[in-house]
């Protein structure tokens, strides 16, 4: 009986281990992808090759993201990245979201940078992206050096101190330096998925 067990025990965690392996880890190729932004223009993650490339997953609907957006913590961040070398995407993950929800939402919160429609979820989960924001760093070899959270003040309720982990690993790529916190844990409202 113990093999049967084994054997049944074996085909039910296989693809669980194969899903995990595809999703995006540090220190492995990130997944590739291709997704349209909010005004339909096309953006692939090896277009960006050579670049640092900072990925976002966002939902102008969750509080956490709202706070972050009020502060101009995304905003003042990607302000102080040097543009010819650093790409920023926000992804857009939410089952419900629209290109207009999210080009309304980039106008009234002013940023430049794409918003990639991701509805179908599919590189949300291929990202293993739980929760909004999720950060993602990816060096210029297309390797992902970052995974996390935007910074270490879940509440807002630091006055100073607070440290900006996505800064601080893109900072330490561009300076040819290791990533000092390569994982952190991601907080914000969970990214509602399709299904």
């Amino acid at each position: 009986m113990k093999p049967y067990f084994t054997a049944v025990a074996l085909a039910v965690m296989l693809p669980v281990a194969a899903l995990a392996a595809d999703t995006a880890q540090v220190g492995k190729p990130a997944p590739a992808f291709t997704l349209k932004d909010e005004a339909g223009k096309e953006h692939s993650l090896s277009q960006y090759k050579g670049k640092v490339v900072v990925l976002e997953w966002t939902n102008p609907g969750c509080p956490f993201v709202q706070r972050h957006y009020t502060a101009d913590t995304m905003q003042k961040t990607f302000s102080t990245l040097d543009g010819k070398k650093v790409v920023w995407l926000a992804v857009d993950s939410t089952a419900s979201n629209t290109p207009d929800k999210s080009a309304a939402w980039k106008k009234t919160e002013g940023f430049s940078y794409p918003v990639l429609q991701d509805a179908s979820g599919t590189v949300g989960k291929a990202y293993g992206a739980k929760t909004t924001p999720h950060m993602y760093v990816i060096d210029e070899q297309g390797v992902v050096r970052y995974a996390g959270a935007i910074d270490d003040d879940p509440r807002g309720n630091k006055k100073e101190g607070t440290t900006n982990h996505v800064k601080t690993a893109v900072d330490a790529l561009l300076s040819g330096k290791p990533v000092p916190a390569a994982t952190t844990e991601p907080y914000g409202c969970s990214v509602k998925y399709k299904s």
